[in-house]
């Protein structure tokens, strides 16, 4: 933070103070929650926020302040955000996901695209992340979301340089590690193609693989190839009737949940509209499943380039530009895993009434 940005919350924090007796310590976040009702907008004032340190992380997590307060730490990657809980006590999520979706309410909780947990160990993997979406949905994985959950893993155990572990999630095993320089290169697997399997009622057109099919939509046909990274992709580098894709031109809100719904995917679908700015570079926007347009996917940026090469419009080492900043890809031929390279931060730290 910012010698200016630091006075600012500093001065805000004071200002809560004054007004709240009752307003949390300095560094902390608490918002009132109760399942069935939103907060008043009043509790907004009572914020007190700072970037948080790591020597602190550890006591803050541990302390305990009532028996109905949810602790919780804000991360981010690529303006992907999510908050963060400690769950390796329990196989059960501490909140309910009608609960996770009140508390990523930009307006009336915390704000966040969705919920982490951080779970004990199952199938010999050494933890089991989860999350709900913003809408309450459970995804199978989170690209963004398993960055922040590897730097908060280095937090919570207070690991220092380069590690890496492995994670179950409902996309089977994913292996991150942290880089000395602080980004997370997370072992992504590989990719899924078989058309029911990702799952998609499109007909494969390419050696089982569903490659530039073409899907109406609102009177357009657009050619798409679906790809699963644990989670269903549509991928589309424009339609037949309209030139080379404009991703900025889009009006996602509109055209992302046609997408969604559609009746060819069953599961619904993350679907990305691609630019390709070179056979290395190329640019997206996403409409997220369950949690509609969001800065940046993880799973979606391995999706793009996969389906790049399939398309054989670029090579198997991308740099992705999103909405929030770029991602690294890469699909290796050696062993036919996608790996992704980015960054991920905590924004702060806070507790929650429940």
């Amino acid at each position: 933070m910012s010698p200016d940005a630091t006075a600012a919350a500093t001065s805000f924090a004071a200002a809560a103070a004054a007004a709240a007796p009752t307003a949390p310590s300095r560094g902390c976040v608490s918002l009132p929650f109760r399942g069935g009702s939103r907060a008043p907008r009043r509790a907004v004032a009572s914020m007190a926020v700072s970037t948080p340190r790591s020597a602190a992380a550890a006591s803050f997590l541990e302390r305990r302040e009532s028996e109905r307060a949810l602790h919780f730490v804000k991360y981010q990657g690529l303006g992907n955000d999510f908050i963060m809980v400690d769950n390796r006590d329990s196989s059960e999520p501490k909140v309910t996901p009608e609960e996770a979706s009140k508390l990523c309410d930009r307006n009336f909780g915390i704000g966040a695209d969705g919920v982490i947990f951080v779970m004990p160990g199952s199938n010999g993997a050494d933890y089991t992340m989860r999350i709900f979406n913003s809408d309450g949905s459970e995804p199978e994985m989170c690209g963004n979301g398993v960055r922040c959950f590897a730097r908060f893993i280095a937090e919570l155990e207070n690991l220092q340089g380069t590690h890496s572990f492995t994670i179950h999630t409902g996309a089977g095993l994913i292996i991150p590690e942290i880089q000395s320089d602080g980004q997370v290169k997370v072992d992504m697997g590989e990719p899924i193609l078989s058309g029911p399997d990702i799952p998609t009622k499109l007909l494969a057109t390419k050696n089982k693989a569903v490659v530039q099919a073409e899907l109406e939509v609102e009177g357009l046909t657009w050619h798409v190839t679906c790809v699963s990274m644990g989670n269903p992709h549509c991928v589309t580098f424009g339609a037949k009737d309209l030139k080379a894709l404009q991703v900025d031109d889009l009006k996602l809100s509109e055209i992302g949940p046609k997408f969604e719904h559609h009746e060819m995917f069953p599961a619904r679908t993350n679907t990305e509209f691609v630019q390709v700015l070179s056979r290395s570079h190329l640019k997206m926007q996403v409409w997220e499943r369950g949690a509609g347009a969001t800065l940046a996917c993880g799973t979606g940026a391995c999706a793009v380039v996969v389906a790049a090469v399939l398309e054989g419009r670029a090579e198997r080492k991308c740099v992705v530009d999103l909405p929030g900043g770029p991602l690294e890809i890469e699909w290796r031929e050696d062993d036919n895993h996608v790996y992704m390279t980015g960054p991920a931060e905590a924004v702060f730290y806070g507790s929650v009434v429940h």
